[in-house]
């Protein structure tokens, strides 16, 4: 890459906060490879629910969402994701424009409830005895207010068939704690969930009042916003809608399966359930920076969901659909952050315009946290800062966008090319292409030489010539395009240099 290419953004007033970011470390050299991801989903099975407890996790709002199995994390593909989100904006910052995960997502993807009460509690001051009174049990170690979800697991995953309904209860309200802890609000600290959640599922009806979606929404961006600084290493809340966002809106990384289709199910995740054909991807960050930093826009779906089966969506996700569009405010305890669809209206099937001046926001937000802060404000009786926040979350049927059919989106690509940052890695020059292809030819010739072929029948010997062969030409452009293209450029022709100093040897197929 040449030096005075400038990856952006030119025009600094979106992504002022561009100096903290991870592309700025990495336009650097300073790499940090791939992201610890904390989403601790794999002993979920090991649960077993009796009926009772099915119908009280029914009612707690996570009916559809217990359906989902563990989806194994794609860890460089997140990391590379979490390059181009952006905490100014809540969006990913793409070649092709601003993206998000919005509720819509969070609905159809995940079956969580995203209309209702915000997800607001009171501060456990005792949380001993929070746990005494709603679980029958306390943890000998509950540190800081944070329970281990092994403790959970071993103490009440298995409820007797003929245990009373208080027990029932119990066990109950432990699952549902340790589901959430493992996957839409599983932090960093650790296998740890906190005991905060607890008090919500005393009342399982109550429960299932809740907007458990935007909250959802509310701690991933929130942890996006976090993985995005270049001092930090790890990213929790709820990766598995992340990926399944990215399967569905990409084209980058989606795995094929060997199983039959899972498209005539709810929630949409169970799509990318099951065993990938062959082994487990291994791509890995800087390709997959790669491919968004070259993202074009026929590898965007910009609405997939238009042509699956809204049949299977139940009518509780489906009524509430229409806030997918609402630009308002996400709830989750003592944080908030932004849902602007304003931002991304070609996710809806609308045309993009220029978005609202993010400055008009920004002072509002604490600068180290890009979010609300509302936990001063529970303690005081939702006085302050607080009632805002829940006054814009109430209002969230007001502020419904609705398309505009007199946008020119060139304007706003203009635009947008000016505020993003171009680039995430440095992009790679001609001649480091054919460096890669041509140590790529030389992998593969090696592998091909090692094949014994005196042992094959006659016609997998044809083959294996054949792909010796194609290497063998493959490989003679590769260094003769080398050559042209160093002649043309600096009036010289070299060797292909494959990074040791030695040029290419072309190999004699045996």
């Amino acid at each position: 890459m040449e030096s005075h290419i400038d990856p952006g953004p030119v025009d600094k007033s979106v992504l002022y906060d561009q100096e903290n970011h991870i592309s700025s470390a990495i336009w650097d050299g300073q790499e940090r490879g791939v992201l610890r991801c904390h989403e601790h989903t794999s002993m979920l099975e090991q649960w077993r629910l009796i009926p009772q407890q099915v119908e009280l996790v029914e009612k707690a709002g996570f009916k559809h969402f217990r359906s989902i199995p563990t989806i194994v994390l794609d860890n460089s593909l997140i990391s590379a994701l979490v390059e181009r989100w952006r905490r100014e904006t809540n969006t990913f910052h793409l070649p092709v424009g601003e993206m998000t995960i919005t509720l819509e997502d969070v609905a159809l993807i995940l079956g969580l409830p995203i209309d209702g009460k915000p997800v607001i509690g009171v501060p456990v001051k005792t949380p001993n005895s929070v746990c005494e009174d709603l679980l029958g049990k306390s943890p000998k170690d509950l540190n800081g207010g944070m329970m281990k979800l092994n403790w959970l697991r071993e103490c009440f995953s298995r409820c007797p068939e003929d245990a009373p309904i208080e027990e029932i209860e119990r066990h109950t309200r432990a699952y549902l704690l340790y589901i959430v802890g493992c996957t839409i609000f599983s932090t960093t600290t650790g296998n740890k969930v906190s005991v905060t959640f607890l008090p919500l599922f005393e009342k399982f009806e109550e429960a299932g009042k809740y907007a458990w979606g935007a909250a959802a929404l509310a701690f991933l961006y929130r942890a996006l916003g976090n993985a995005s600084l270049k001092s930090q290493g790890t990213i929790s809340g709820s990766l598995t809608l992340l990926q399944c966002w990215s399967y569905y809106h990409l084209n980058v990384g989606q795995p094929k399966f060997n199983e039959e289709s899972s498209d005539g199910f709810f929630p949409f995740a169970l799509r990318w359930k099951g065993r990938s054909t062959g082994s487990r991807s291994k791509t890995n960050i800087v390709a997959y920076r790669k491919a968004l930093d070259l993202l074009q826009p026929f590898d965007v779906k910009w609405f997939p969901y238009k042509d699956l089966d809204h049949a299977i969506i139940p009518e509780d996700i489906k009524n509430n659909l229409i806030l997918r569009t609402s630009k308002t405010i996400l709830i989750c305890f003592g944080k908030a952050e932004r849902h602007l669809p304003d931002r991304c209206l070609r996710q809806f099937g609308m045309l993009q315009h220029i978005p609202e001046d993010v400055q008009k926001w920004e002072r509002k937000i604490p600068a180290v946290d890009q979010g609300v802060d509302l936990s001063t404000d529970v303690e005081l009786g939702g006085k302050g800062k607080m009632r805002s926040e829940i006054k814009e979350w109430l209002e969230r049927r007001v502020h419904i966008l609705e398309g505009n059919d007199g946008v020119d989106e060139n304007t706003y690509m203009d635009w947008y090319e000016r505020i993003t940052r171009k680039y995430v890695g440095r992009p790679e020059s001609l001649e480091s292409e054919f460096q890669r292809i041509a140590a790529s030819m030389r992998d593969i010739a090696s592998i091909a030489d090692t094949l014994p072929r005196d042992q094959m029948n006659p016609q997998d010997g044809e083959l294996l010539d054949e792909i010796k062969k194609t290497v063998h030409v493959c490989l003679t452009d590769v260094v003769g395009n080398s050559k042209n293209g160093r002649a043309k450029n600096a009036n010289r022709t070299e060797n292909l240099d494959v990074g040791s100093g030695h040029e290419v040897q072309l190999f004699t197929m045996r």
